[in-house]
């Protein structure tokens, strides 16, 4: 590029304004605007986007408060950028600035090509003596991809009034389906092959319509925001496929974008809506991918390293490690605080997504003086106008001091609840004493959320996730088997609480195989009647394995690839499990309660619902019961009476209506013994009518392969077979 033009570019450039952050396309021209307390100067660097030459060096304005700016005419949607900050390079205070490395716009919306990695990228001479304490003097220009200038009002056209309208589930009704949204649909018959793995294919009919007709409500993406793998990943010919390790809080994941445009990602978006389905995205706001002291400087490190990151106390050039990823993004800081918030209300305003599930999320929530419920990240969301109404899902555990908070984040958030999936794994494989803890995890987890103000819904419920044994491999396998991780398998998890029952792995014995297929359906039918919101991890529908991983973080293949093809008839049989369940589900308001139903007496409730806990005899559990180790089988009975419930008519001067709440009573049977559990049915206290059940319908069983009952209908009193390790659902006509 010529002199001349270079020259025009310095002509061309004015004062900018202070707000929005990033690059804001503006009629002649873009606005660049950003956040450095420290540095003493930052220079916008343009790229010509043939070569990725650089063709300018533009000084910015500044600092206003703490942000540099510049207004440059000319310039539009599409033009490569980057930034040059100078300032002190003094590590053991904490100040990494080198203005010989390019460092990326944390608010970027794009970028010009996939990230690859080279020694130029970091800040310190690699095979130096000292370290990171000296300063590398190589341009890392060439080595960077470029930030892309992108008009946000090309993503959100054609106008807000023609999108389709949020679904706006209510959270009692909320099924979460977690999946990740390139393995969904790299494998998938129905999408072109030029599609797979993309946004775009995340969004095909076939796709949206099949999670949809399975009953989910909601779909959860694992991490989409742009991420790298890690160096040492790499040379073990592996990448991080999880994607919790982000690099721009921004942009989508490049390589998941088959037009290369952001607006596909806002298109994925409508089509589930269009369906009625809700899009939230796995968030990673506690740590970045510079890594540690010995990582590269490729953004906020470079910018700022003592604004962006939490450092130690004692010395500086250390990084805090709540995160066990290297470092931990310092959210107490208000910029970067801000920052975390107009990253939120982009994706929630301007890419259309329903809610956010925040990894680590105590990292968010910790001040100074350790976890607080009220800490200013937490009041931040909870005021904010524009993201009202947004589902927020708390991961509610890190590895820093007071790292373990299930049931303490504020109302408003609902938490993953390990204690649920250890406990419902614990039970049905058969362990001894767990019957009292496995009937308040499935109760939703009252000890945890009530006190709070919160209802079930709080308590996300889950047996699998992407960390760890997929369902199928929690009953096919005693031990984890990383050994394709490269890390002699000593990373993942150990507690798994799986089982095999009698081989490790696969087999063709069909006693085996018919004991596994019944445990699948015991912990999915358990997952999908209790109370809380059931999240499912895609594929365990149909029996997906990964052979025995359950650290799959780095395997970009087959393994955790959704295989469609190789769905075979026990894996039909499954699917059709799961939506029959999920029918029930929607079928029965008592399953689905906004507010935690009690025993009688406990609780004085306009909502005439109780619960009731009975033994195999009929009679209700008593302490003796709940207190002795050997018993593995109870009744949970869920009561509504009937009642007169007030609906107001839109019509002020029109009568009030009254309506009859329908009586509803549901009586569910647990058998996780080796050995045929006869219950007898108790007999119903008589509700506001003073009328019992007559007959109870038997809706479920997970004997059966279909889960349907071959006995539909029990006569009040009488008895009902349970077999070994099995479920029944019943409900009450009178």
């Amino acid at each position: 590029m010529s002199d001349t033009f270079k020259n025009k570019l310095y002509a061309n450039s004015r004062p900018g304004i202070a707000y929005p952050l990033g690059a804001t396309v503006f009629e002649g021209g873009v606005n660049f605007a950003l956040f450095s307390a420290n540095a003493t100067s930052v220079q916008l660097c343009l790229f010509d986007r043939a070569t990725e030459e650089e063709i300018a060096r533009i000084e910015m304005h500044g600092p206003d408060e703490q942000v540099w700016h510049v207004f440059v005419e000319g310039v539009s949607d599409g033009a490569y950028y980057g930034y040059r900050v100078d300032g002190p390079f003094k590590p053991a205070e904490g100040q990494r600035f080198n203005s010989a490395k390019l460092v990326l716009d944390p608010y970027a919306k794009k970028q010009s090509r996939q990230f690859s990695w080279a020694n130029s990228l970091y800040g310190h001479e690699l095979d130096h003596k000292d370290l990171d304490l000296s300063a590398s003097v190589v341009d890392s220009a060439p080595s960077l991809p470029k930030c892309v200038v992108v008009d946000e009002r090309d993503i959100v056209s054609p106008g807000v009034g023609e999108r389709p309208p949020r679904p706006h589930v209510n959270w009692a009704d909320t099924v979460v389906y977690e999946t990740h949204l390139k393995g969904y649909t790299q494998m998938h018959e129905d999408v072109p092959v030029e599609l797979q793995g993309t946004a775009k294919g995340m969004g095909h009919e076939s796709v949206v319509n099949y999670i949809r007709d399975l009953g989910i409500t909601s779909v959860e993406l694992l991490p989409v925001h742009g991420f790298v793998s890690e160096y040492f990943l790499i040379g073990n010919g592996l990448t991080n496929y999880w994607g919790y390790n982000t690099l721009n809080f921004f942009m989508p994941h490049q390589a998941y974008l088959a037009t290369g445009e952001a607006s596909e990602f806002r298109d994925m978006v409508d089509a589930y809506h269009r369906a009625g389905l809700e899009i939230i995205l796995d968030v990673v706001y506690n740590h970045t991918a510079e890594g540690n002291e010995l990582g590269p400087t490729m953004s906020f490190r470079g910018i700022d390293n003592l604004s962006y990151y939490s450092l130690q106390a004692h010395d500086k050039r250390y990084y805090v490690n709540d995160t066990g990823c290297g470092n931990t993004l310092n959210i107490r800081h208000p910029r970067v605080n801000q920052m975390v918030m107009d990253s939120l209300r982009y994706w929630y305003c301007v890419m259309g997504v329903d809610g956010f599930r925040f990894d680590l999320a105590i990292v968010l929530g910790r001040e100074s003086y350790g976890f607080d419920a009220g800490c200013g990240f937490f009041d931040s969301l909870r005021q904010d106008p524009q993201l009202a109404g947004c589902k927020l899902i708390a991961e509610p555990w890190d590895i820093g001091p007071g790292g373990y908070q299930v049931g303490n984040f504020p109302s408003g958030w609902s938490e993953w609840n390990d204690r649920y999936r250890d406990t419902c794994r614990q039970y049905w494989k058969g362990d001894k004493g767990v019957l009292p803890e496995f009937a308040r995890r499935i109760h939703g987890s009252a000890d945890f959320f009530e006190l709070s103000g919160r209802g079930p819904a709080a308590s996300v419920n889950f047996i699998t996730s992407h960390d760890g044994f997929t369902l199928h491999d929690i009953v096919t396998y005693n031990q984890k088997h990383n050994e394709r991780n490269k890390e002699n398998n000593r990373d993942g998890h150990d507690g798994n609480y799986s089982y095999n029952y009698g081989v490790e792995g696969e087999t063709n014995d069909r006693q085996l195989l018919a004991i596994r297929s019944r445990q699948k359906r015991n912990m999915l039918a358990t997952l999908l009647l209790s109370q809380g919101t059931p999240m499912l991890l895609a594929g365990d529908e149909f029996g997906r394995t990964q052979d025995g991983n359950n650290n799959a973080y780095c395997q970009d293949n087959e393994l955790n690839w959704i295989n469609w093809d190789k769905i075979d008839e026990a894996g039909r049989a499954l699917q059709n499990f799961v939506r029959y369940v999920l029918s029930l589900r929607r079928q029965y308001p008592l399953l689905t309660s906004h507010r935690y139903i009690h025993r009688p007496g406990e609780v004085e409730d306009e909502i005439k619902s109780v619960v009731r806990w009975v033994s195999a005899t009929g009679a209700e559990m008593q302490e003796k019961d709940w207190n002795n180790p050997e018993f593995k089988a109870v009744g949970w009975i869920l009561e509504q009476y009937p009642v007169f419930c007030k609906i107001m008519p839109e019509d002020e001067e029109s009568d009030s209506l009254f309506v009859e709440q329908a009586k509803c009573r549901i009586l569910i049977l647990f058998n996780a013994e080796d050995a045929d559990k006869i219950f007898t049915i108790p007999i119903g206290t008589p509700d506001a009518d003073g009328i019992e059940a007559s007959y109870w319908n038997c809706v479920l069983d997970t004997y059966e392969s279909d889960g349907i009952p071959k006995t539909l209908i029990q006569k009040k009193g009488g008895k009902v077979l349970l077999r070994p390790r099995s479920l029944q659902m019943l409900v009450a006509k009178f």
